[in-house]
């Protein structure tokens, strides 16, 4: 198992491996109208009112998933070991996804997970889940390992055993058999009658998505430069090999 590192990690920016829609798909624009927020473009606007729900409250709702933007995680966010340049990240990236193919998932299903609300395959689909798990185990070496108040702050959860050697050995509790492929909607919304209002929010906006299928094309690696900043697409990869460039970073490469 990875030692946690000795160095604090606070400060650095952090890179995400994740599924998301390309901009001009339907489901990435109905996202970002309810987010507020386009990870992609980096277009923000204003969330539009629900019915029976304070504008204050409902920012605070859609608050973390407008920060990390639309998305369902494959391997969750990571500060680079030492040695490790972005530009390496990037170009692992790339090798790793033109070896892989399209991954459909039959239908999507909106879900209440551990209190927030999130787009799910409505069946587990092994196709995904398999390569969430490669994208966990294949871009560790670039992974800075959690030090010690990074392990705290996850640990105040409550971990299983389990929950804690998947801690300790790839930096997050929640990934391979733990893990749970979501397309995430809402911050915690724990109030029953307040829940019923958001569902019903979502099921509206969201129902050209539910119950239909979900091609998953592209791998994408999200930067946060730096902490409380907001998750932007730093490079996208079409799964089967050829590259979408994402930001200015990159239209130079």
């Amino acid at each position: 198992m990875s030692e946690p590192s000795g160095e604090s990690t606070a400060g650095l920016p952090r890179y995400a491996f994740y599924y998301a829609p390309r901009a001009e798909e339907a489901l990435a624009v109905a996202a970002s109208r309810w987010l507020g927020r386009n990870a992609e473009t980096g277009e923000a606007r204003d969330i539009v009112p629900v019915s029976g729900v304070s504008h204050e409250r409902l920012s605070a709702i859609v608050a973390d998933p407008r920060l990390y933007g639309f998305h369902g995680t494959l391997k969750p966010p990571i500060a680079l070991v030492d040695g490790a340049t972005e530009r390496d990240l990037v170009d692992a990236v790339g090798r790793f996804a033109a070896t892989e193919r399209q991954i459909d998932v039959p239908a999507l299903a909106l879900a209440e997970v551990q209190d927030f609300l999130a787009l799910v395959p409505a069946e587990r689909c092994a196709a995904l889940q398999d390569f969430s798990d490669r994208c966990v185990v294949e871009f560790d070496e670039f992974r800075r390992p959690a030090d010690q108040a990074e392990l705290a702050r996850r640990r105040a959860a409550g971990l299983t055993q389990r929950q804690e050697n998947l801690l300790l050995r790839w930096g997050y509790p929640y990934v391979l058999e733990q893990g749970r492929f979501h397309l995430t909607l809402t911050g915690r919304v724990k109030e029953e009658r307040e829940r019923a209002v958001i569902l019903d929010e979502l099921r509206r906006r969201f129902m050209a998505f539910i119950d239909r299928p979900l091609a998953v094309r592209d791998l994408c690696v999200f930067r946060q430069p730096a902490p409380g900043r907001p998750f932007t697409v730093l490079a996208r990869f079409r799964l089967g090999g050829g590259r979408r460039l994402s930001t200015q970073v990159w239209r130079a490469a």
